[in-house]
């Protein structure tokens, strides 16, 4: 009789189930028919989604950059970094734009694609295309200039440019007299920025012709040095990515380190003209500078190129489409680039890009990195303003400070070289802070 004894108790015991699961079947109900699609909609929701997305875009590059600096080809790098850069951007629409009711004029993620939006889905694809060019370039430009002024440049001109665009884009939400005053802030951080990369240039100069280790640049970009030749086939130390015949590395800052990394690095710098540097920056900038007013035209509409009664593109549908085209181009142009490769980069295949496991981890987490930080930055744009959103350009001071902190930027280098860095990180607070002090507020109706 046990059997019947237990089935006796488990009888017993449904009233109590039932009365426990229908308030708490309720309750779930409730919540959920509670549940909108999250959108942003105050002034201070903004700034701390656009201070996450100010960490994440600053990191991402120092990620790529020390991968570079052990080797890595960049090509490889960038096919792993653009995996995840897409899936950032679908996890974001799966979750961020499908759960929860949709709101007025705001429908859920899969329901936008199937609408007639095309001429707003072009917009954001646009930006998605300068945008993966524009990173493609400063995968380069961090090789000639370094990570810091590569990062303060190319920001600064996204600001100058992008942000005067998208205040009138915007119908003028921010404050004026505060927000120009911070564009000319990062006018000024421009020119310090060359300066910085100037000084840093002749400092280098100057260390290596001074340095006890003779050296010669060859036809090829590399360097010989008098002491000891760096065996490229010699197996590579898989935490800072040297030949193992360097038992030592060279203190950074020093001539030594210089013609250490010049070895180890993929990309080949010495010798070449400071302005090949500086230009793939500039012509970087200007690609970042499109790309936030393309997405507040897809979002927005300004242009009405929308037929009547179809609603904008949510934030994150158009960052869905954005991604998809930064995709496209980072994939095309780098399997172009295996096999023709530029800057002195050795050729390479497809196959062998997928047998590179080395820093394979670390290319996948910069293109999260990227991904969450530029869906974020939209997110904060779409509620406090495109302009205001484009503050997360700060995110130099974030590049300066892991370019300082892992790679030895700036060591032993000459007090004008100091002082200049000085003023241009201030002076790129400062744009930051007034370009904050500018947001304004969106209205949903």
């Amino acid at each position: 009789m046990p059997m019947d004894h237990a089935l006796a108790c488990a009888s017993s015991l449904l009233p109590c189930q039932e009365a426990v699961e229908g308030p708490l079947l309720n309750s779930l109900l409730s919540i959920k028919q509670g549940l909108n699609m999250f959108i942003i909609e105050d002034k201070g929701g903004a700034i701390a989604i656009m201070c996450a997305s100010l960490f994440f875009l600053g990191t991402w590059p120092a990620v790529l950059t020390l991968l570079e600096r052990r080797g890595r080809l960049p090509q490889h790098t960038y096919l792993d970094y653009s995996i995840t850069n897409l899936l950032a951007a679908v996890l974001i629409a799966l979750t961020f734009g499908q759960l929860g009711d949709a709101k007025h004029n705001m429908p859920n993620f899969f329901t936008q694609l199937s609408q007639d939006n095309w001429p707003s889905v072009l917009f954001a694809m646009a930006g998605g295309i300068v945008l993966s060019i524009g990173n493609l370039s400063t995968q380069y430009a961090w090789a000639y200039v370094g990570l810091s002024v590569t990062e303060v440049i190319s920001s600064s001109m996204v600001v100058v440019i992008g942000t005067t665009l998208n205040y009138f884009l915007d119908n003028r939400i921010n404050r004026a007299e505060i927000l120009f005053t911070g564009v000319a802030c990062f006018l000024v951080a421009v020119i310090l920025g060359s300066a910085v990369h100037a000084s840093n240039a002749a400092d280098n100069e100057k260390k290596l012709s001074e340095s006890r280790n003779t050296y010669k640049i060859g036809t090829d970009g590399g360097t010989e040095t008098g002491k000891k030749v760096i065996d490229k086939d010699a197996p590579k130390d898989m935490e800072n990515g040297a030949s193992a015949e360097y038992s030592t590395k060279a203190e950074a800052g020093t001539a030594e380190y210089l013609i250490e990394l010049e070895e180890r690095r993929s990309i080949k710098v010495f010798g070449s003209s400071t302005f090949i540097g500086l230009g793939i920056v500039f012509f970087s900038g200007i690609c970042f500078s499109l790309f936030s007013p393309a997405i507040n035209l897809a979002t927005n509409d300004q242009w009405h190129t929308l037929k009547d009664g179809v609603p904008h593109l949510v934030v994150y549908t158009a960052f869905f489409y954005f991604s998809i085209s930064c995709f496209v181009v980072g994939i095309g142009l780098n399997i172009l680039f295996l096999y023709r490769p530029m800057a002195g980069v050795p050729k390479s295949s497809f196959k062998a890009y997928l047998n590179d496991w080395e820093g394979r981890q670390w290319a996948l987490l910069a293109g999260f990195l990227c991904g969450f930080g530029n869906g974020f930055q939209f997110m904060g744009g779409q509620a406090a303003g495109y302009a205001a959103a484009d503050a997360v350009q700060a995110l130099p001071l974030v590049s300066t400070f892991w370019g300082i902190l892992l790679f030895g930027e700036y060591r032993k280098s000459s007090k004008k070289t100091y002082t200049l860095l000085v003023f241009m990180l201030l002076m790129f607070i400062a744009a930051v802070a007034t370009l904050m002090a500018s947001a304004g507020h969106r209205s949903t109706k």
